[in-house]
């Protein structure tokens, strides 16, 4: 099994540590990218509207509806 990757971002003015899988990491990236947006800005868009759920979690379930609406997709 996989273990999770540790990284270092500034969201909002402050530095935080996230631990993600390295699968999910692969597609914030991605998507960032097509979005034409940093990681940090992406994931603290994500931040912003997590409401009560952890970051991380946040994460894992934002990437989750993306890749179902792409499958929902005609």
């Amino acid at each position: 099994m996989p273990k999770d990757f540790k990284r270092s971002l500034t969201i909002s003015g402050h530095r935080t540590s996230l631990s993600l899988e390295p699968e999910f990491w692969t597609i914030l990236k991605a998507a960032a990218q097509a979005e034409h947006k940093s990681l940090a800005t992406l994931v603290g868009e994500i931040d912003r509207t997590r409401g009560d759920r952890n970051l991380s979690s946040a994460l894992r379930v934002w990437v989750l509806n993306r890749l179902t609406r792409s499958l929902n997709q005609p």
